[in-house]
Parts: structure tokens; sequence; C-alpha cells
């Protein structure tokens, strides 16, 4: 049985979640609703949720505001938020759910499905990392929580050369030569770097733009990459990638 809690100063917004738990979701129990920061840890402090149901803005006080407050946060969060895909983008790179309003079972069951997976321990580095990624101004500068065997690892996304397939996992080589394993697929990489300027050049390599020494002409070609790595392109990605790389490309088409 998974307990929780939900925070969010709209009564509806609380409501309809707590719906949405009691109906579609099994082994869910809703502890406590919250309208409130100060709400929120007693009910935290009485209940000792497995995850808390955070809205980011709470009256004038925030989400934020909330796990500051707190000696530690021993329990998953998933916020509930509105907020634009410029900052979507800082929780997918912190390894932080969200459910955008108005929430979608599905989406929700899944939120929950990935809570039971994951190792509490880690959440206060995760949101630490959230945080300074909000901060940060520009997604050029966030960094990506990696989940390796050892625990969370977080990188600078410009520095990541490119991550290679190895069956439901995927290396990722760093320009200083560190590799990790790590517990995703590498579609689910080429969905969260595509607009970081990465490309899948093929079913097993998704590389960093920036990161190319030299394009080798062929059926797909191949690339070099700045660690020297010769790495093939696909046929049926090779007019997509010379697209991608635009004016970088002149004579190397």
């Amino acid at each position: 049985m998974i307990s929780c809690i939900i925070v969010d100063d709209e009564v509806k917004s609380r409501e309809s979640l707590k719906i949405l738990l009691e109906d579609f979701c099994q082994d869910v129990e809703v502890k406590a609703l919250c309208e409130n920061v100060a709400q929120a840890q007693e009910a935290i402090k009485v209940h000792h949720p497995d995850v808390v149901f955070l809205d980011i803005q709470l009256q004038r006080e925030t989400g934020f505001d909330l796990l500051t407050k707190l000696k530690e946060v021993n329990f998953e969060v998933i916020f509930t938020t509105a907020y634009s895909e410029y900052a979507i983008k800082a929780f997918r790179f912190s390894a932080i759910d969200y459910l955008l309003k108005p929430i979608d079972i599905e989406e929700l069951k899944a939120a929950l499905a990935k809570v039971e997976k994951r190792k509490s321990d880690t959440i206060t580095a995760r949101i630490e990392q959230l945080m300074q990624n909000l901060k940060s101004g520009s997604s050029d500068n966030y960094k990506l929580a990696l989940p390796t065997a050892d625990g969370l690892v977080f990188v600078k996304v410009h520095e990541i050369l490119y991550c290679e397939a190895s069956s439901n996992y995927t290396e990722i080589t760093m320009t200083d030569s560190k590799k990790y394993i790590v517990s995703r697929t590498l579609k689910d990489y080429e969905e969260l770097l595509v607009d970081q300027n990465f490309y899948r050049i093929h079913h097993s390599y998704v590389i960093n733009l920036n990161a190319i020494k030299k394009y080798v002409r062929g059926d797909g070609g191949y690339v070099i990459m700045n660690n020297d790595k010769s790495l093939d392109v696909s046929k049926r990605k090779k007019d997509g990638f010379l697209a991608r790389i635009g004016a970088k490309a002149q004579g190397l088409g």
C-alpha cells in the first residue's frame, strides 16, 4: 500500500486528484489533503507518507518552500503543475516526476509505478538539482540525472559526447572519457536530448552534434567524434542528420 498526501491550494484540484487515486489506482491510500505549507508540514510529520503530490504555487508560498523547511525529505515527490514546457525540461533532466493539470489517469498511474521502483534516499539530490536547473535560466546549462548502479550521477549535458544503446540500458560517454551505464533506453535519451543539439544517427547512437570532428561520406557514412571514436550513420538517418548540421556540413555532405 502506498500512502500519499495531496498538497494544493485549490479545493477542486485536491478533490479531483483524490478521486482519481481512489477510483483508478490500486493500493494507494490518501492520508491527508492540504492547502498550504503549514498544513503539509504537519501532515507529513503525522503520516510519514510514501509520496507527496505537491503543487508548485501554494498561496503566497511554493512547493519548494515546503521542501526546504523539512529537516529531511524521505518520501517521493510528484509535482502537479501547469508550468511551461521550458520548466518541464528541468523536471525531466532532474529525474523528478511531474503531472500536468488537468491530470491524465494513465500518466498518474505511470508516475506511481516509478515511485515504487525508485529509492527515496536520492530524492534530496534530485530536488536540489531541479532547483539548480530552474535557476540556471537556460536549458543549455542543465545537468542531467543519470541512474547508475551506484546511484544518481549528475552530468553537464554539453559534456556528453554520445549515447550508445546496450539492450535495455544506455552507455553514455563523456568528454573526459568517463562512461556511465544507465538503466534507461536510448529512446529515452533521444527524446530528452533532441532539443539540446543531439541527434540519433543510427539505431545504436545518439550524438552531440557539437562534438563532431569529421563526417566521412558513404552509403550512410560515419562521424568521427572529438574522442576519435567512429560511429556509423545509417542510410535512413543520413539526410536528416545532414539537414540538422546544416551550415556546419558545408563540404561534408
